[in-house]
């Protein structure tokens, strides 16, 4: 009678929202070897182009045509907006796929995703918890990057204003205000690889399946974007936009690109994820 009377009040007790706390979601995922590994390359890089800059001299001179990498060490603000312009591309896209992409899959290649789900713990609770901790570690990668390269290129180039390559300064203050419009813009531009990420990850029991799938499908992306002859189609591909934060760096900031550009990834990744909780909800667990 009385375990019985135990039970019952530990039902009645029982609150959905309180399973998988945010807290121990992302305290496990801090403790991941691959979460260690990824914000370790991301400190790293400003060190190596810091020594690839000082082994190779200053940028070349192109003439006329002066790009932004040709003033990455003008100052540690130009070395930090050139830190993103090669790290936007592809490298930023790793974190994402794999803090997205691995999060549901990784638990059920352990075979632990059922005990998670008898704990119980919710579907749409654990999803949420997933998606929330694993959106925060990818906003994190992209924060870890610029702060990194600013601190390191003020060290070695000084502290500066921003130099920008078609005329012009911005001073220090304005500066640091536009590299945070960048870094929120570039993470925008990757929602769409954390939803193809994470909708993989609810599909699949193999996290190499599902990280690998949106970078793979990325990269396509990328290449249906240098295919001119598409032409007014590229528009609705997020990779098209992808490089708008540069309308952010000049005297007087361009907004259009990335308004369109925000709308497109928002868009996609609202259906993805929806499609990703919707086909959860369905889907019989048995890893």
């Amino acid at each position: 009678m009385s375990t019985l009377t135990e039970r019952t009040e530990v039902a009645s007790g029982y609150r959905a929202g309180r399973t998988l706390p945010l807290r121990v979601e992302l305290i496990r995922q801090l403790k991941r070897r691959r979460t260690q590994v990824m914000f370790a390359i991301l400190a790293v890089l400003p060190f190596v182009l810091v020594v690839a800059f000082a082994i190779g001299g200053e940028p070349d001179d192109r003439g006329d045509r002066i790009t932004l990498m040709d003033t990455a060490t003008a100052s540690g603000a130009n070395f930090a907006a050139v830190n993103l312009f090669v790290s936007a591309g592809f490298l930023l896209v790793i974190p994402v796929a794999l803090f997205c992409g691995d999060t549901v899959a990784s638990e059920a290649s352990w075979s632990s995703l059922r005990y998670l789900l008898a704990a119980p713990v919710p579907r749409v609770r654990l999803l949420w918890s997933k998606l929330v901790v694993g959106l925060g570690l990818s906003l994190a990668a992209m924060v870890l990057l610029p702060v990194v390269a600013l601190a390191v290129g003020s060290a070695a180039y000084g502290w500066g204003p921003l130099q920008i390559p078609t005329g012009g300064s911005l001073d220090t203050a304005t500066a640091a205000q536009r590299l945070v419009v960048v870094v929120a813009y570039v993470f925008v531009s990757q929602l769409v690889t954390a939803g193809l990420a994470f909708w993989l990850s609810t599909k699949t029991d193999a996290p190499l399946g599902a990280v690998g799938g949106a970078v793979g499908l990325t990269i396509v992306g990328n290449v249906l974007d240098a295919v001119t002859a598409l032409g007014d189609w590229r528009d609705f591909l997020p990779a098209h936009w992808q490089f708008a934060w540069a309308d952010a760096v000049q005297p007087t900031p361009e907004w259009a690109g990335m308004i369109q550009g925000t709308s497109i990834s928002v868009t996609y990744a609202l259906v993805l994820f929806a499609l990703a909780f919707r086909g959860f909800a369905r889907k019989d667990i048995v890893s």
